[in-house]
């Protein structure tokens, strides 16, 4: 009972919240009793129970002080699957706590089963039966209903997703994620009426050209980064960014539709990759770093691999942050460069030191004849924007007028910061546009910042069809040193509707998979899940999933 009292105060009293503890607590309480059904000894059941849940705090706080992220329930099944021993080449001081733990547990566990005592035994064998069968099915139940959100600690469950992925409740996250991290395949037709919509797509197009004629392509995800020229407030010159314009050199641009809102990058970057919005998935798609990457079998990285393209990642927080390198790597990127190896400061890079960071990587990289693919991140524009008003150059200071003073800050300081990206983004141009070597240069928003959850009142001035997405709106720019046909426009386009978008601005030959996608994106006007043609989406899902498997 000390040994169990001991584990409680290392585990759930770690919680920062009350109601987080409790939760913790009442989940062990159940493991606990269950426990106790199954081996009918008091002592053993309070040792595994508490230690499990010691053992499971350990792993979070190794994982989180090694790999700068949270325990995920994926975890388990991806790490032992794919990268749990190149994990452990790169820390081989956690093979002496794996020798540790697995010398410690048998004795600790064998000393508490020799001393115990066995329960029920004086029951006759029916009746020991039903209560301990009875005692686990009912333990089960609780700690079922513990985890629902509706349940006796929904208010643990109702938070934002990047709370249960960066805050200080480890275990609280680990638990809840059990059920949010649930994924399931959207709704499909039949194999038939897949086969009739979608098999004049199967042929892969054939290449035309020389593999060393493509272009090399740079694509940039402008974190937290939107047009302000329609929000009514925002009339001034500084509203008016080069950026956000055609030129001679646009292929495509346009508004963007996404798929969150205030925070989750990492969503955006999975459907700016693949071709697929998370929330097809489930609530369980806003994890997708953890449990959609491991799955994916077809992407932009994957084909521009077989086509002899070099792959490479430039990321602005440390290479293993919310699981990047490694769905990274099944995206199929090839180099993947954290701020670490790039001698940046996470977290804190300017849009110019992360492109000058980019070009020396190309630089470094680019060989004869090869064409590379290179995705940037910034983080330039992530929030919070309420720094003091003091802070801001004099021009940017009170700048919009008519707005509460909270929304006026957090608008001065992103018109500020944009800037600067604004300027970033013209040496990024010339240094891949104005060359002779082909190139195609693509950027894009992926989500609205919050503005401290004032974002959602600002009034903006959109066509009506577009006001049930004004939340989820955003913008790319395509952009290309070669001559070509322009894109197709759109009243608004589907992110992950972008990697059909850079191949044909890129000319590049499409295998089935984006052949099957470029041809959705015509059917369905630019949308994705949202097409009116409901039956047509479905199919397509029976097609991608069950014909192409692109994911499995």
């Amino acid at each position: 009972m000390a040994f169990f009292a001991i584990c409680v105060w290392f585990t759930a009293w770690q919680e920062p919240l009350l109601e987080q503890r409790g939760f913790v607590f009442a989940l062990m309480v159940c493991v606990f009793g269950a426990t106790l059904f199954v081996f009918a000894r008091l002592a053993f059941a309070l040792v595994v129970s508490g230690g499990l849940f010691l053992l499971l705090r350990a792993i979070t706080v190794l994982k989180q002080e090694y790999l700068e992220s949270p325990l995920m329930p994926a975890d388990f099944v991806y790490y032992v699957r794919s990268s749990l021993f190149e994990t452990l080449r790169r820390y081989p001081n956690l093979y002496s706590v794996g020798i540790c733990v697995c010398i410690a547990v048998p004795i600790v566990l064998w000393l508490a089963w020799y001393g115990d005592r066995r329960l029920f035994s004086r029951l006759r064998a029916l009746s020991q039966i039903v209560l301990r069968v009875g005692g686990i099915a009912l333990c089960a139940l609780v700690f079922w209903i513990c985890l629902l959100p509706s349940g006796p600690f929904a208010q643990v469950h109702a938070r934002g997703v990047w709370d249960k992925m960066s805050d200080d409740a480890q275990l609280t996250n680990f638990f809840v994620n059990l059920r949010d991290s649930n994924v399931h395949l959207p709704a499909m037709a039949g194999d038939e009426a897949a086969e009739r919509d979608w098999q004049a797509t199967a042929t892969a197009t054939s290449a035309t050209v020389d593999p060393s004629q493509y272009p090399d392509i740079v694509q940039v995800l402008e974190e937290s980064t939107f047009d302000p020229a329609p929000y009514t407030h925002c009339t001034v010159p500084e509203c008016d960014l080069a950026m956000f314009k055609s030129d001679a050199r646009t292929r495509g641009t346009g508004v963007m539709r996404v798929h969150t809102f205030g925070g989750g990058t990492w969503v955006s970057e999975f459907a700016a990759l693949t071709g697929m919005p998370q929330d097809i998935f489930g609530p369980g798609g806003m994890y997708a770093p953890y449990v959609l990457a491991p799955h994916v079998r077809n992407s932009l990285p994957l084909l521009l691999r077989r086509l002899g393209y070099l792959t490479v990642a430039i990321y602005p927080t440390n290479a293993i942050f919310l699981n990047g390198r490694d769905a990274y790597k099944a995206y199929g990127v090839d180099h993947f460069y954290g701020a670490g190896e790039l001698g940046l400061d996470d977290w804190d890079e300017t849009d110019a030191q992360m492109f000058a960071a980019a070009k020396r990587v190309y630089d470094k990289v680019k060989k004869p004849g090869q064409p590379v693919f290179v995705m940037i991140l910034t983080i330039n524009q992530h929030g919070p924007h309420d720094d003091p008003m003091s802070t801001l150059p004099k021009q940017f200071q009170n700048l919009l007028q008519g707005l509460p003073d909270a929304t006026a800050l957090n608008f001065d300081t992103y018109l500020q910061r944009l800037h600067d990206s604004d300027a970033a983004m013209k040496g990024l141009e010339h240094d891949f546009l104005d060359r002779a070597q082909p190139t195609v240069l693509v950027h894009f928003g992926d989500h609205q910042p919050s503005f401290d959850d004032l974002m959602r009142t600002l009034p903006r001035t959109l066509p009506p069809a577009l006001v049930p997405y004004q939340d989820y709106l955003t913008y790319y720019m395509i952009k290309s040193n070669v001559p070509g046909a322009p894109l197709p426009t759109y009243p608004m386009l589907d992110i992950a509707h972008l990697p059909g978008m850079v191949l044909k601005a890129s000319g590049l030959p499409m295998d089935p998979y984006f052949s099957a996608l470029t041809s959705l994106r015509e059917r369905c006007n630019g949308l994705y899940a949202d097409c009116a043609d409901k039956q047509l989406v479905q199919s397509y899902y029976a097609w991608i999933f069950n014909r192409l498997h692109v994911y499995q």
